[in-house]
């Protein structure tokens, strides 16, 4: 594929991209590496940056402007009921003593009794002064879920950066567009990570006739250029795509380089998502206290015989962290939220970033400029 397809909308000119294809922010997997490689193949990158502190959102920011020259953004989760201040162990204090008591009895039965996991306190807070590096940073696009907090939308369009709100209903559509977002993904209860209750076939379609003259980009079980041809035939302007990014050569390299994710727990996740079926891929809160799907696994299915409740975001994060540290450096990856959507089904390799837009741009260019001329046949 060395030839470049012709494949725009008019989301192209407004981010400055070739195609219509962007990079979900995935909190797990999209460094500056896979953001800039997705760029340079002629997408928007998106670096994940939830679980990163300021000065590590930064580091990546410059990182990634080392690595391309293209248009990028940034990508973070700003729940809007988050504590307003605190740190870290403001919220272990919060925690339940059932729920300590049972993280404590399985850090004990498989052997990461002592390990202690990321201490980031996801608070009011610390999500404004992450927000403050983009600014600082003068990054052009910025994307965030679960909400836009009043004191964002003020501060980016003062500096004439674009937001970018997912959403999983109408309501929440609405919503985020009167508070300023200049582009809304749609993303369908397909999708991995956190989402909705509403498919993306039905949601995409409503949410476009909601928001009015407001982009909407389509987000949730696209996985290959048919998925993309369909979300701009509902109307979407271009694709917001996650799961598929997993399976490259790009995605997890930095989180590995910042000690979140090491090679031994990637390469598993890798294949877990070239040998999943789309119905691996399941609703869960345990991971966050959000519903956010990510494939079964071991830990998953320790907490479902469990029969625990789980805590509400931050709490759920907080509670898990250790174990999943612990158990990371034990060898296990089978505690690990290994997000991802329905799409995972379609996974079949592992290739680069670059060589999926592309194949995603050319699929998606030849089923409008060969296989809907030929196989199907229309009249007023």
């Amino acid at each position: 594929m060395v030839d470049r397809p012709i494949l725009k909308t008019a989301l192209c000119e407004q981010l400055g991209i070739e195609y219509p294809i962007l990079l979900a922010g995935m909190g797990n997997a999209s460094g500056p590496e896979l953001a800039a490689a997705v760029a340079n193949a002629g997408g928007l990158g998106m670096l994940g940056a939830t679980t990163l502190t300021p000065d590590e959102l930064r580091g990546w920011i410059r990182k990634t402007r080392t690595l391309t020259d293209k248009p990028f953004g940034v990508d973070i989760l700003m729940p809007e009921a988050l504590p307003e201040g605190g740190d870290a162990q403001d919220l272990r204090a919060q925690l339940p003593a059932e729920h300590v008591a049972f993280i404590e009895h399985l850090k004990q039965l498989h052997g990461a009794a002592n390990s202690k996991g990321r201490e980031l306190p996801l608070t009011e807070a610390f999500v404004r002064s992450q927000f403050e590096v983009v600014l600082e940073e003068q990054v052009p696009i910025f994307a965030t879920g679960l909400g836009i907090p009043d004191w964002v939308e003020k501060d980016a369009h003062a500096q004439n950066i674009t937001i970018i709100s997912l959403v999983g209903s109408v309501r929440a559509a609405q919503r985020v567009k009167d508070r300023g977002a200049d582009i809304i993904v749609a993303q369908g209860h397909e999708a991995g990570g956190h989402t909705g209750r509403i498919g993306t076939m039905a949601l995409v379609p409503q949410v476009i006739d909601a928001v009015g003259d407001t982009p909407v980009v389509a987000a949730g079980g696209i996985g290959d250029g048919r998925g993309v041809a369909a979300a701009l035939a509902m109307g979407a302007a271009g694709a917001w795509i996650g799961t598929a990014f997993l399976a490259t050569q790009e995605a997890f390299v930095d989180y590995i380089d910042l000690g979140l994710f090491d090679q031994a727990t990637t390469d598993h996740y890798r294949q877990r998502l070239v040998d999943a079926r789309s119905e691996d891929a399941r609703i869960y809160r345990i991971f966050t206290g959000k519903t956010a799907r990510a494939l079964r696994n071991k830990f998953t299915d320790i907490w479902d015989a469990s029969g625990m409740d789980t805590l509400p975001m931050p709490l759920q994060w907080t509670l898990v962290a250790d174990l999943q540290h612990g158990m990371m450096e034990k060898g296990d990856p089978e505690f690990q939220a290994f997000f991802a959507g329905q799409a995972a089904g379609m996974i079949k390799e592992v290739k680069s970033a670059g060589d999926l837009v592309l194949e995603l741009a050319h699929d998606t260019v030849d089923i409008f400029a060969r296989q809907l001329p030929n196989g199907l046949v229309v009249g007023p």
